[in-house]
């Protein structure tokens, strides 16, 4: 994989290579992680400088927050493929997620290295109406993308994450770039060198455990 050191721009440090399984563990070892330059484009893999992480203990959850978290259904690993397949019906710059993605990371949760936490509604029927997906390496977990079709569900997968991370021996949550709706949240940013300690503790820690199974 390429120094992340070597984005130019201080967030692509290469392009090209593959979504192999070993392919995308070596590169999230290493800092780095896939998005494509433009939609059907080459894959970029990027490094950003800061990057976001949220601190475990720093989570901010408000009242109101709190009381979402009791009207909906949660759990992990429910039904990888939706969430990922929800996350790519969102609206973003560039539409990375294709078919290509949603493929390499299903085979990546079936090897158990990639999560996804579903937020489900209670009332009417039970319905997908939020969640999240990412990677977990030993104490680090890569956050990779979110979705909402009901006002805070994606916070509210977030908030269990968290718990289970907490829980279950995680070092450090990636969430790649500190947005306003993460920031709310708690997110903050750190210098690449600093990532890089950050992430070389977590990844030699003992892996996480997240499953409900």
């Amino acid at each position: 994989m390429p120094d992340p050191a070597a984005a130019a721009d201080g967030e692509v440090a290469g392009v090209g290579a593959d979504l192999e399984p070993g392919t995308l563990l070596a590169a999230y070892r290493a800092g780095l992680f896939p998005m494509r330059l433009a939609a059907r484009g080459p894959i970029g893999w990027w490094s950003p400088d800061p990057r976001g992480i949220l601190p475990l203990g720093g989570l901010r959850v408000s009242r109101s927050l709190r009381r979402a978290v009791g009207r909906f259904t949660v759990t992990v690993d429910g039904d990888f493929r939706a969430v990922m397949r929800a996350c790519a019906d969102t609206p973003r710059p560039g539409g990375w997620i294709d078919d290509a993605f949603v493929d390499a990371y299903c085979r990546l949760h079936e090897l158990g290295w990639a999560h996804s936490v579903e937020v489900w509604s209670i009332d009417p029927s039970p319905s997908l109406v939020g969640g999240l997906y990412g990677v977990a390496i030993g104490g680090l977990f890569a956050g990779e993308s979110m979705f909402h079709r009901t006002t805070d569900a994606s916070k509210v997968a977030l908030v269990h994450l968290v718990e289970r991370l907490r829980a279950g021996g995680g070092v450090l949550l990636d969430v790649q770039w500190r947005t306003d709706h993460l920031a709310s949240l708690g997110a903050v940013t750190v210098g690449r060198d600093e990532y890089g300690r950050l992430l070389a503790r977590a990844v030699a820690a003992p892996q996480l455990r997240l499953g409900d199974g």
